[in-house]
């Protein structure tokens, strides 16, 4: 007789408290160690420009349309008069004048494709290269092995009275899991200079990155710039305050009169300072993207007392047991694995044991991912729980 159980999966969180350990009978008693005070500027592993950008600074798009040519059957249809104009307006341009325009799209060896690139936001000089982002428009079923024919990239605004600020050409890479979508590696060609910098007066704005956003975050970034001017001598404490948390987003910094001159040096002395990264005191998160299948988790995320019952995960067994033999022996398989902590049982079970869980019992990605998610929802996963 077969019997199949639902599994039932327990994850236990212990209790964080440490046991304080008695000492030995006659041992001399040992003071208890106190804790190093933490030097703010030990491991300085990242720096402020990590973290932040300069208001008004910001990523831009271009965009375009172009023709692909020279797939094997995957490009759109010849009876597809969009297609067939702008390729024979690339054969009028280098010479070839075709009137016929049925013939153009036969064998399905080109499609009409839309064309995107970002430049960061640092903005880009004549002369600089970009990836372009390509995408099939009409009803063309691949783009491998393609090649974009040269097109214009534009401003994003479609009446720009100056719009094309580079052009677009080369092979196509297909990176994901469809064949529809491809990049070209530094195909994009800027012919004139896209400036995203704004005027710096006397005061600039820090705007902090998406994933650190905090109050924390911004008085951290704040204490390091007033530590730049720190005139020890100075008995007025807010005689340095030059930079100041406006809320979990924004830090302001007035230049310093002796550096309004060239606040361009000033700028970069305080988007270069360096800090130890502990200082921040990040929120746990848990950062899942079911598109690409990932499941990024920080090492503090931890998880308290809770039961996961799933209808796809069974355990099976034969009654009675065969009788095991040398050439026969008795395997045992089974989707049930106890969840415990990698650490001491003083300390809570992370994260990082219910994802080994998933793996020994081989859960795909999505369904660890659901999974996450409803755990997140009942309050016991101690974690930001972001879905890309």
């Amino acid at each position: 007789m077969t019997r199949t159980l639902t599994l039932i999966l327990a994850v236990f969180a212990l209790a964080s408290a440490v046991v304080a350990q008695a000492p030995a009978p006659g041992a001399p008693a040992v003071p208890a160690p106190t804790a190093p005070e933490r030097p703010r500027r030990e491991n300085p592993a990242i720096s402020i420009q990590d973290l932040v950008r300069i208001d008004g600074q910001a990523s831009s798009l271009l965009r375009g349309v172009g023709i692909v040519t020279g797939l094997q059957k995957t490009g759109d249809s010849a009876a597809e008069l969009v297609v067939a104009r702008p390729l024979a307006k690339i054969y009028e341009n280098g010479g070839l004048l075709t009137d016929d325009l049925s013939n153009l799209a036969k064998g399905k060896s080109a499609a009409l494709v839309t064309l995107s690139a970002e430049i960061p936001e640092t903005g880009g000089r004549k002369g600089d290269r970009f990836d372009v982002f390509v995408q099939v428009s009409h009803s063309a079923s691949s783009l491998k092995n393609g090649t974009l024919v040269i097109s214009p990239m534009l401003h994003p605004l479609p009446n720009h009275p100056d719009p094309v600020y580079g052009f677009a050409a080369g092979p196509i890479i297909i990176e994901a899991d469809s064949p529809t979508t491809g990049r070209i590696r530094n195909g994009l060609h800027l012919i004139k200079d896209i400036k995203r910098r704004t005027p710096i007066t006397d005061t600039f704005d820090l705007i902090v990155e998406p994933h650190f956003r905090s109050v924390t975050t911004t008085r951290m970034i704040a204490s390091e710039i007033n530590g730049i001017t720190a005139d020890l001598e100075n008995s007025d404490e807010n005689a340095n305050q030059i930079a100041t948390p406006i809320d979990d987003t924004v830090v302001r910094v007035t230049i310093p009169e002796h550096e309004r001159g060239t606040p361009s040096n000033f700028i970069a002395s305080v988007l270069t300072k360096r800090f130890s990264p502990s200082l921040m005191d990040l929120p746990a998160q848990v950062i899942v993207n079911e598109r690409k299948g990932t499941i990024i988790v920080t090492g503090d995320v931890e998880i308290s007392a809770v039961t996961i019952g799933s209808e796809r995960l069974v355990i099976t067994t034969t009654t009675p047991p065969p009788t095991p033999t040398p050439l026969d022996p008795l395997i045992t398989t089974t989707n049930w694995a106890a969840v415990g902590t990698t650490t001491t049982g003083a300390e809570s079970a992370r994260i990082q044991d219910l994802l080994e869980a998933f793996k020994q019992l081989n859960i795909p990605v999505l369904e660890q991912i659901d999974l996450l998610a409803e755990i997140h929802r009942t309050g016991r996963l101690h974690a930001r729980f972001v879905r890309d």
